[in-house]
Parts: C-alpha cells; sequence; structure tokens
C-alpha cells in the first residue's frame, strides 16, 4: 500500500507538476495583493481536489456506464501519461495539460477569483492527463486504493498551495535553468509511470484475449 500511494503521488507530482506551474500562478497574480493571491491558491487546489475526488469515487460506476475496461484505461492513461512526460524531456510543456501564455491573455476573467478555476484548476492542475493518472489508479482496487489515490493528491495540492503562495523566493532561486532542468525530471517519471501504465494495461489484454496462460 506504501509503494502504491508513492507511485501515486509521484504520477501526480511529475503530471501537475506544481513547480513548473507556480512560474505560472505567480505571473498571473503578480498585481494582486497577498489576501486575493492566498484566496486564489487556495479556491483552485480545493477544487483540483474536489474534481479528482468525485472522479476517483465515482469511476467505477463511470466505467460501468460507458462500458470501459480497466485495461482500457490503463492504455490510454499510458499514452497520455507517456506523451505528455515525452513532451517535457525535450522541455516541452503539454498545450493540454499547460495553456501557453497567449491563450492565458486572452482569457476574459469576469472576477479575479475566476482564474482560480481556469486555467489554474483547469487545464493546469487538472488536465486529461491528471484525470487518467487518477482514474487509473483508483480503478485497480478497492475502497483503499481509492483513498490512497485521494490522499496521494491531497498531498499534491498541499505542496502546490505552498508552492504558489510562498514560491516567489524559490522561482527566484532556481531560475529558469533550475525549472527547466526539474521539468525535464519529472518528464523522465511521467513517462516511466506511463511506460509502466502501458504494460499493465497491456498484460491485462492478453489475459482478457486468452493469452496470458
Amino acid at each position: 500500500m506504501l509503494g502504491f500511494a508513492a507511485t501515486a503521488l509521484a504520477g501526480f507530482f511529475a503530471i501537475s507538476n506544481p513547480i513548473a506551474s507556480t512560474p505560472i500562478f505567480l505571473s498571473m497574480t503578480e498585481d494582486e495583493p497577498d489576501d486575493v493571491r492566498k484566496a486564489i491558491a487556495l479556491r483552485s487546489v480545493l477544487l483540483a481536489f474536489v474534481i479528482i475526488a468525485v472522479l476517483c469515487i465515482a469511476g467505477k460506476a463511470i466505467f460501468a456506464l460507458f462500458g470501459i475496461t480497466l485495461t482500457a484505461l490503463r492504455l490510454t492513461g499510458g499514452i497520455i501519461a507517456f506523451i505528455i512526460g515525452y513532451r517535457m524531456l525535450q522541455g516541452d510543456r503539454s498545450s493540454v495539460q499547460s495553456p501557453k501564455a497567449s491563450v492565458i491573455e486572452q482569457t476574459d476573467f469576469s472576477s479575479t477569483l475566476d482564474m482560480a478555476v481556469s486555467p489554474l484548476a483547469i487545464p493546469i492542475l487538472v488536465g486529461p492527463g491528471t484525470i487518467a493518472t487518477a482514474m487509473t489508479y483508483a480503478g485497480s482496487g478497492g475502497a483503499v486504493e481509492v483513498a490512497l489515490t485521494i490522499g496521494a493528491f491531497a498531498v499534491l495540492c498541499v505542496v502546490t498551495y505552498v508552492l504558489f503562495v510562498f514560491g516567489r523566493p524559490f522561482v527566484r532561486f532556481i531560475g529558469r535553468t533550475g525549472i527547466r532542468a526539474l521539468n525535464r525530471l519529472m518528464g523522465l517519471v511521467l513517462a516511466v509511470v506511463g511506460a509502466q501504465l502501458l504494460l499493465d494495461g497491456a498484460a491485462g489484454a492478453v489475459r482478457m484475449m486468452g493469452l496470458g496462460g
């Protein structure tokens, strides 16, 4: 169980990558007072947590409703995670998980706190890759696996909030070079997680076809 939780946390940390997301948050909120920045950070991580928790709890019902098998989800999640991880290794953040600066600038926020919903919570913290990863891990077992998956994402949300609120000195310290290096390291972790999900999915597909002995 400890290994499962650690793997889930590593996958979430790599695909959401709060270290790389912190400069985006800081640039979006640079003109806001500290209390507003904290409110935006808190709202974004709480919304991200609620989305993932609901999907984890309702995962099997969603599978049954749409006729989705865990094997298919592992294969799909593995492909998504591997592609995003590979692009991060090349020094490029996926536009699916992290919108371009031009897209952020063109977003019309009717309220300052609206940026906590989009693009911060969705898709920066919770994109397709994060959703696929969460549902894959939560659907791989029973209530314990669901709880561990939710707990792992909760830890990620706490780390993200701390970085968002207190990350300015950290970002200045490591600089762009440090962020790029960490981004590529997270890309490697995510690519490995994606490859493992693909292997698990392929093994499940073989068993489903009756070729696994």
